[in-house]
């Protein structure tokens, strides 16, 4: 494990920031906030995405409370590239659940965003007694199998085929699909993640691809998994109205099948509510860990 900290440009915590070997592959996390019970949040899989840049603005509000652990996805950022897609959910699950033996961690919190999502709440399925609470934002592998794909997963699919990735094609994924209001997103988020997405390796072996074959969309469709029922994690769903990526309906899909599950749903939200709600967002997931004081938008 290679360490190195610097103080957080907006406070006096300090931000840590390590590369670890999880089974012969690197990780790339960044570590501050407290000593409460550890947050992991898992971003989604999205061209060019990361963990501290989906989280911009939640990592500060979420650290005043709680430890919090943000890794770059395998695949993604400055993690080794190159997932496993016969089994995606249960390859990340089991990366995130290597990270935290490394570090250290016996059991966490996890927020999910859409493929970070479905990365926490298979982690949760195959080991229950390592997850204190679970947030799934959105997240991907709901209902996967009950109809086509949405017009927003396409677009996300397809970025790499064709003439391949360009900076056009993701501000139309991300404006059009990812967020509600497409007119907020600035220019400088589209050229991190553009830059991001083109990385030779990311592009010679995209870590998310179109399910191939029936068995693994199957295996992808966590509704159609047995212990989803049995799963007795206290569980906060949040999932946007106007999310074009995956299926609003997903949110009460998943309150009927989970035991101990909570739903809110948002109007003029899209698929990054983190993001687009960010102060809502911040709030809710406080109250939901048990936070004693109000955050507020970082």
């Amino acid at each position: 494990m290679t360490n190195d900290s610097m103080p957080n440009d907006r406070s006096t915590t300090v931000v840590s920031e390590s590369t670890v070997r999880v089974r012969g592959a690197q990780i790339f996390v960044t570590d501050t906030g407290g000593s409460a019970p550890p947050v992991v949040l898992l971003h989604g899989g999205g061209p060019g995405a990361s963990g501290a840049s989906n989280y911009s603005r939640n990592i500060d509000a979420l650290a005043q409370s709680h430890r919090v652990i943000v890794p770059d996805m395998p695949g993604y950022g400055r993690s080794a590239k190159g997932v496993d897609h016969a089994d995606p959910f249960g390859y990340l699950a089991d990366s995130i659940r290597g990270l935290l033996d490394e570090m250290g961690i016996e059991t966490a919190h996890l927020i999910g965003n859409s493929y970070g999502g479905a990365a926490a709440l298979r982690l949760a399925l195959d080991t229950p007694h390592r997850v204190c609470r679970l947030v799934l934002m959105g997240p991907g592998g709901i209902g996967t199998t009950r109809g086509l794909p949405t017009d927003g997963l396409k677009s996300l699919l397809s970025y790499y085929g064709g003439e391949g990735p360009s900076r056009e094609k993701l501000a139309a994924f991300i404006r059009t699909y990812l967020v509600y209001d497409g007119a907020a997103v600035p220019d400088e988020l589209i050229d991190l993640r553009y830059q991001a997405s083109i990385d030779p390796e990311v592009v010679a072996n995209p870590p998310l691809r179109r399910p191939s074959g029936l068995r693994t969309l199957w295996r992808m469709d966590l509704t159609r998994d047995k212990r989803l029922r049995r799963l007795a994690t206290p569980t906060l769903v949040l999932w946007g109205r106007d999310d074009k990526v995956n299926r609003p309906s997903g949110g009460p899909l998943l309150l009927n099948l989970m035991p101990n599950a909570e739903l809110v749903m948002t109007s003029r939200t899209g698929h990054w509510m983190q993001w687009e709600r960010a102060e809502l967002f911040n709030q809710l997931v406080a109250d939901f860990l048990g936070a004693d004081s109000k955050l507020v938008n970082s």
